[in-house]
């Protein structure tokens, strides 16, 4: 999921697709991360359809597509977006495994950074671009950004991820971009439906982000796009019902939110909060105080792709596969707080435990989201702002 804004914790980034099929956690007992009241010492894989033992054998190591890496490889640069974030020791286990160096260039947000790829297309400022979404991935796609690639590793991905048929990019993580409520703060029952929070008994509860200069803002419009029988007369009743709107998350999470001091009991947010908050809790908790609307989610998938021009394609593809191990998988949890799309991946116990997965999230079409963008964004801020 694209970047945002920096912040002291961890952005809680995500990553589309209706009909997900049953994300069924088997908890890792433990990651050396974060507090050790919350984490342990142990794993075990994620379980999307496959036992530990059926792992293909492809999801062990780096391969490289058929294509032999040079006896005396090159470095690559990785161009990405400012939220993205690994354990120092996961890069250099793939720098071990190839002798491959690699170099971070991280551009902004998201549509900084693919609108970057488009200016330099043919003579790319990096070698693999990491962290292009659902949202702008038909506006990378038509810029003609990368090169096709199909990794071996795909075998470990469910097909429910795979949104581009030529392979033109990877997806590596997902996540849900819902609302969140503080569950103490509510003045009512928690809403159960997108419709439920033009309630009046919500009236001046929920703070959003503008969806012309925010990542989850733009993901919430495209979920009331996808999720309500009338969109534009939905935000009218927001807008009637007190709504508070932000320019970014952080404004309206750390701000307007309780969670930061304010007094709004209800925020668009991340289904990774949840976990996040408990890890992350001044003093130790077992219980996060905030939950998520699950019929507000839209989803986010991230995904790589080796971008055309390089002058290291193997290298660039070896990149991409191990992208898509269980040491890359298994870092991207608690360090972006998105969930690997690998089936051989493991959860962070605090995640298999506190965060949410929408059964049914909220679809719109990438080439809808493109060739529609600014009309929609246009018409929110008539409605909404005035």
């Amino acid at each position: 999921m694209p970047a945002e804004e920096t912040m002291t914790r961890p952005h809680f980034s995500v990553s589309l697709i209706a009909g997900l099929i049953g994300f069924i956690v088997i908890v890792l007992i433990g990651a050396a991360c974060g507090n050790d009241d919350n984490v342990g010492d142990t794993s075990s894989p994620t379980d999307m359809g496959e036992t530990p033992g059926d792992a293909p054998a492809s999801s062990q190591y780096v391969t490289t597509g058929g294509n032999e890496l040079p006896a005396d490889p090159s470095g690559i640069t990785l161009l990405t977006h400012d939220s993205f974030a690994l354990s120092d020791e996961t890069l250099a286990t793939f720098t071990a495994q190839t002798g491959i160096e690699v170099t971070l260039l991280q551009a902004g947000d998201t549509g900084t950074m693919v609108s970057e790829a488009i200016l330099t297309a043919g003579n790319p400022l990096g070698d693999v671009m990491f962290g292009v979404d659902n949202t702008f991935l038909a506006r990378a796609l038509n810029a003609e950004l990368f090169e096709p690639y199909e990794s071996p590793n795909l075998a470990d991905v469910p097909d429910i991820f795979k949104l581009d048929p030529q392979n033109r990019v990877t997806p590596i993580d997902f996540g849900d971009v819902c609302i969140n409520y503080w569950t103490d703060a509510l003045p009512a029952d928690p809403p159960t439906t997108l419709e439920d929070l033009t309630a009046p008994e919500f009236a001046d509860q929920l703070v959003v982000q503008n969806p012309e200069t925010s990542s989850p803002g733009l993901a919430f419009l495209l979920a009331t796009i996808a999720g309500t029988d009338d969109w534009e007369q939905f935000w009218a009743d927001l807008a009637d019902n007190g709504v508070a709107v932000t320019a970014g998350w952080e404004d309206a999470y750390y701000g307007e939110f309780i969670s930061g001091g304010g007094d709004r009991s209800m925020v668009v947010s991340y289904a990774s909060s949840p976990p996040a908050e408990v890890i992350y809790a001044s003093s130790p908790i077992d219980t996060p105080p905030t939950g998520v609307l699950l019929d507000s989610c839209f989803r986010q998938i991230e995904f790589a792709g080796v971008l055309s021009g390089t002058d290291h394609p193997a290298e660039a593809q070896a990149l991409i596969d191990f992208m898509l191990t269980p040491t890359f998988q298994d870092d991207v949890p608690l360090n972006m707080f998105v969930f690997p799309v690998a089936n051989t991946a493991t959860l962070p116990q605090v995640f298999g435990e506190h965060a949410q997965i929408a059964d049914d999230p909220l679809f719109v079409d990438p080439a809808d989201i493109e060739a529609h963008r600014d009309e929609w964004t246009d018409r929110w801020v008539e409605i909404v702002l005035g």
